[in-house]
């Protein structure tokens, strides 16, 4: 069967239901099949068009075909066994015949006429590999659709003919002189499906002996999967980016075989796309510099890095842009696919699919495809700063990653241009925001950043930041890879940005965004179900008005009667300092138990196994806090009447959430949103259950209508909190050696614990005894305190499918100090080390015994940075380190450290100009000696940003082929300075190539045990005086 023979063939078959009779009935049987596949050739499917009477028949067995294995006997036998299935067989014209395996696939069809579709279709299904199967059906059921839908306007046979002999795939359709009702039914529909999602699939199976090889049938699929094309390339991108390696900036894989495949796959695109659009690509390589009060504050510099750029516009043009932005370099020694691979892939197949609709946009649509934000954000900014296209972007969507797949959480807004927000609220099909998450990540708590500083800070521009957040563990860590991101997280991201970059590029508010620029915005998902988003300012009026209605009603209640007004405030703030000391013990009960935990080296024992924190500090903070209560039930409130203790701590708990609302909306806080749902809520169920609580007590319609009412608060915080945990946990294992992560987990944990149990705090004295419960909680708190403390729960994991690795660095450094006249007074070599967590080294030295405290690392006071090669400032996150001693490292590309000139300046300044060439990631580190002040440099806007410390911080790369570096200081001094006016330092940082790793290095990573992400590299370290 050739693909011209697609059409006469479905005639022929309608033609052969009138003429011939049915065939005689006989038994089924299938003793065996065996089949030959080949491995790229397309399956023919246009035989099955005008099988409507097989709907029902088909579609009755279509999630179990989608099981199946392809191919198998078990798979051909479930189908032979169809009750109907002998009737559809007669319905289509075919006979019932036993299939054998004594010949050919093309003999095997034994009173099978060729005209039968459905035997082709079965067939075919059966007898390819995946996924061609799965695709056979959808397209099957698709063309069902379609035939249905479309019946009336297919009733003329010349406009069937010429549309299917004006289409794209006129050699797949050819014009036909027949006038069936089948062809005239159905050849329209296959070129309008093939027309409208042409380019949408892959080379999908053949099978040998029955079709012969065909280019490629393009399939329409459902919507909601998306399971041909779509995931296929999204992964293939994805795939293909991370097999590149490690993409370090500066490195031939980050800025040679990246881009080329970037390049490679952008001009495919451009040549299947519509004329209704115009594709632009450009290469850029900016040089810059810019300061950035991050981690401390420090200076960035950078030199010809890569930035590949694409435009989609209308033919005609477009004045205003939509920016879409990822990154596809990643740090050393990790493939990246979580960040930033998987976004860029998901970019390249929103590019495709916009590029090949037929509607022209409104605006356009720019791609940055930027390669180097792992530097902190340096491509960014060359971009939003130089590029000629950045001056059309009216609004942008940052594609980031702290995690590995999952849902991608939108974490930032704005500023202001509460319209994205609607926007995002509007298109996103799979909404998950939260303005909590913002508020966090603005604080400051996470150490981290991403390229929406810049846009927001640099350019202007409002935008919305999103990023995965789950399986943080192994972010930015060598098992980061692309096998590890679902499908269906890459689905749901694409079809959360294309919805959403659709509705800008088609808004008219983007032309605009200047005036829609007022005020913040409220907004947060309902599990994960739609987002909920108004003004901050409406925010406000609803948090007040909620908060004076609750002071209302405690005034009201504690004022009335008057006579016992005074009795009545003496009880009330008496359960309210009642129920704030609770809190308070409680905190400080579990935080003595977590430093406890931290101080005999058991630190992060949760952090592979999660029930651990819940079983350590929950229960802990749950019994401290009954404990409290029930001490005070017995000792200060003896003979008082449980059912008005239960009403008073309520109005308590009421009143404490009612003064935090007020608090934190003055504040200025969008998150007071989480204090206005457990004010109303408890408020509204309060009121509706009053009667009955002061008729019968504590009746079971009143714990009934109690829980119902705490309901949707209780919902909500529980959802919200694991969402945070999900965030948090992981990045405990990478916060530094100074942060005691169970402290920091335990204050959470208990923070959680008072406020979900802030209006349960009344049950304690309603119910008779609370023995059972505190003995429990006890019990559990302390037979884990014991198994902690024993150290049976470990903190890391290597588990293949799920690790939860340790983190080290290890640079191999060799350091060299000079004098004022240049001369070398002291130099050392050896292997720094840092661990990324509070445990340090304490696990790793049994592994490898000659890392120990006894080679902690020494300060060197008249040295910036404590003389150490820090690629970053975060000397204040890492104060415990190791240096192994070693031999001396000795680069092919040595650093080249030349002073260029020395300058009188008037204001009794000196200027001191340097060259430096070397690697492609240097640090330069600044100390002006006691009397001297770094006036200005030559970076930035010349105004010099200190780091924590008092000295100053430059971050420097460079792409390919970069010219040395040029730079100068200035600085002020007075006339007397015998010891020089500054110390300056440089460190070059060698990620890549074969200055990488010394022999000595490499030896050392093999020993670590394969639950560590253990990542090397070379250093030098040399420090001046001038």
């Amino acid at each position: 069967m050739t693909i011209e023979q697609l059409c006469p063939i479905t005639q022929r078959h309608r033609r052969g239901r009138q003429r011939h009779a049915p065939p005689e009935r006989s038994k089924w049987s299938a003793a065996g099949v065996t089949t030959r596949v080949t491995a790229r050739a397309p399956i023919l499917t246009g035989a099955l068009l005008g099988m409507t009477s097989l709907e029902a028949a088909i579609h009755q067995r279509l999630q179990e075909l989608l099981h199946f294995t392809p191919g198998s006997l078990r798979s051909i036998r479930a189908v032979l066994r169809l009750r109907n299935a002998k009737n559809i067989m007669q319905r289509v014209g075919g006979k019932p015949a036993t299939l054998s395996t004594a010949r050919p696939v093309t003999s095997r069809l034994r009173g099978f006429t060729p005209s039968s579709p459905l035997v082709w279709w079965f067939v075919a299904v059966f007898t390819a590999p995946p996924p061609a199967p799965r695709l056979l059906l959808h397209a099957f059921l698709r063309v069902l659709a379609l035939t249905k839908t479309k019946r009336q306007q297919q009733k003329k046979s010349r406009e069937n003919t010429k549309a299917c002999a004006s289409s794209r795939v006129r050699r797949r359709c050819p014009q036909s002189t027949g006038r069936s009702s089948v062809r005239r039914r159905t050849g329209p529909l296959l070129a309008r499906a093939l027309r409208r999602d042409r380019g949408r699939c892959g080379p999908l199976p053949s099978v040998a002996g029955l079709l012969p090889s065909v280019e490629c049938l393009c399939l329409s699929l459902p919507r909601q999967e998306l399971r041909a094309r779509s995931d296929a390339c999204r992964k293939g991108y994805l795939d293909n980016i991370t097999a590149i390696g490690p993409r370090t900036v500066g490195s031939p894989e980050n800025e040679v075989l990246a881009v080329n495949y970037l390049l490679e796959q952008i001009r495919a695109i451009e040549r299947e796309s519509t004329d209704a659009h115009k594709i632009s690509v450009d290469i850029q390589r900016p040089t810059g510099s810019f300061s950035i009060d991050f981690l401390g504050g420090f200076t960035s510099y950078y030199a010809n890095i890569t930035n590949v750029v694409v435009k989609l516009e209308p033919r005609n043009g477009a004045q205003h842009a939509v920016l879409s932005n990822c990154h596809f370099d990643s740090v050393p020694n990790t493939p990246g696919a979580s960040d930033d691979a998987v976004s860029c892939a998901v970019m390249l197949e929103i590019l495709n699919t916009l590029s090949k609709s037929s509607e022209p946009l409104q605006h356009a649509v720019i791609f940055l495809f930027n390669g180097a934000e792992e530097n902190i954000l340096q491509a960014s900014h060359g971009f939003i700063t130089q590029h000629e296209w950045a001056k059309s972007i009216r609004a942008f969507i940052n594609l980031e990653a702290a995690g590995v797949g999952g849902k991608e959480l939108v974490f930032q807004t704005g500023p202001e241009n509460p319209w994205l927000v609607q926007a995002y609220v509007v298109a996103a099909k799979h909404p998950f925001a939260s303005v909590v998450a913002q508020e966090i990540f603005q604080s400051g708590i996470i150490p981290a950043d991403t390229d929406f500083r810049i846009y927001r800070d640099f350019g202007n521009v409002p935008g919305i930041d999103l990023a995965f957040i789950e399986n943080g563990y192994i972010y930015h860590t060598e098992y980061d890879t692309s096998d590890r991101i679902l499908t269906d997280s890459i689905q749901r991201a694409g079809d959360n940005i294309l919805a959403v970059l659709k509705y800008l590029a088609t808004s008219d508010k983007l032309a605009k965004s200047f005036e829609y620029r007022h005020g913040n915005v409220v907004f947060f998902d309902v599990l994960g179900l739609f987002v909920l988003a108004y003004p901050a300012r409406v925010g406000t009026i609803m948090n007040y008005i909620t908060a004076a209605i609750a002071f209302l009603y405690l005034s009201k209640k504690v004022l009335q009667p008057r006579t016992r007004a005074i009795h009545n405030l003496k009880k009330f703030f008496t359960a309210f300092s009642l129920t704030l000391i609770s809190w308070v013990c409680t905190l400080v009960t579990v935080l003595i138990v977590a430093v406890f935990i931290s101080v005999i080296g058991r630190s992060l024992s949760w952090y592979t196994h999660f029930y651990v924190s819940v079983f350590l500090y929950g229960t802990a903070a749950a019994a401290k806090l009954i404990l409290v209560h029930t001490l005070a039930k017995k000792f200060f409130y003896k003979n008082m009447n449980e059912q008005y203790l239960g009403d008073i701590f309520f109005d308590a708990s009421l009143m404490i959430w009612s003064i935090a609302l007020a608090v934190i909306t003055q504040i200025g806080l969008c998150s007071a949103f989480i204090c206005t749902l457990w004010v109303a809520f408890p408020l509204l169920a309060k009121l509706m259950i009053h009667k009955e609580f002061s008729q019968k007590g504590a009746s079971m319609k009143f714990v009934m209508m109690y829980m119902l009412g705490m309901f949707v608060p209780y919902l909500y915080m529980m959802y919200l909190s694991w969402t945070v945990f999900e965030m948090f946990t992981p990045i405990m294992g990478r916060s530094g050696s100074e942060i005691l992560p169970d402290v920091v987990l335990a204050g959470f944990i208990v923070v959680i614990t008072m406020i979900l149990s802030s209006y349960f705090i009344n049950f304690i004295y309603l119910v008779k005894s609370t023995k059972t419960t505190l003995i429990t909680l006890t019990t559990v708190f302390v037979v884990t305190l014991i198994l902690v403390c024993s150290g049976i729960f470990f903190p890391y994991s290597s588990d293949a499918a799920n690790p939860k690795p340790k983190r080290v660095f290890l640079q191999h450094t060799s350091r060299r100090f000079h004098d004022l006249d240049g001369n070398m007074v002291k130099s050392d070599s050896g292997i720094w080390i840092n661990g990324f967590d509070y445990n340090g080294i304490s696990h790793i030295t049994p592994h490898v015994p000659e890392i120990n405290d006894t080679i902690r690392t020494p300060c060197e006071e008249q040295a910036p940075f404590c003389g150490l090669p820090w690629i970053l400032p975060v000397h204040f996150m890492f104060r415990k380190n190791w240096y192994l001693p070693a031999p001396e490292v000795f680069p092919r590309s040595p650093i080249h450290f030349k002073v260029l000139s020395k300058e009188l300046m008037p204001g009794n300044s000196m200027r001191l100009s340097f060259e430096v060439s070397g690697p492609s990631h240097m640090s330069l580190y600044v100390r002006p000696h006691e009397g001297s002040a770094l006036s200005t440099w030559s970076f930035g806007d010349g105004m010099p940003v200190a780091s924590l410390g008092g000295d100053y911080f430059v971050f420097y790369s460079h792409g390919l082929q970069a010219t040395p570096w040029h730079f100068w200081v200035e600085l002020t001094a007075p006339e007397k300075h015998s010891d020089g006016i500054v110390s300056l330092a440089i460190a070059a940082h060698y990620f890549f190539g074969e200055d990488q790793k010394s022999p000595q290095l490499y030896a050392l990573l093999e020993r670590f045990p394969n639950w560590t992400f253990s990542s090397g590299w070379s250093c030098t370290y040399d420090l001046f005086v001038f």
